[in-house]
């Protein structure tokens, strides 16, 4: 069974960004694609997804928007099924459903 994580809006925002499949993402293409959101509050959030290990990094060091470019990002694979639940919390409860009907 998976464990619960609780996302915010701008960590669920990036990691749509980058996509669940676990496919890598050049940082590039990411800032290209996250232009609603200020650089400090980015960096911020991308570090803390990176710290808490749901997103790996080929660089050890993503501190500023030079190495956000220079670097490439995917979803760890470990983490993704618990992600894609916690950006769509009605997957799980679908699932859920299913399976108390299943027991019946």
């Amino acid at each position: 069974m998976g464990r619960e994580i609780k996302l915010d809006g701008g960590e669920i925002s990036i990691l749509k960004k980058i996509g669940l499949s676990g496919s890598p993402l050049f940082g590039k293409l990411l800032l290209d694609r996250v232009e609603e959101m200020e650089t400090g509050e980015f960096l911020d959030t991308l570090c803390g997804l990176i710290d808490q290990g749901h997103v790996l990094s080929n660089k050890v060091n993503v501190r500023t928007m030079g190495d956000v470019e220079k670097a490439f990002f995917r979803v760890n694979p470990a983490h993704s099924k618990d992600l894609q639940e916690a950006v769509n919390p009605s997957r799980k409860r679908e699932r859920e459903r299913a399976e108390r009907l299943r027991r019946r």
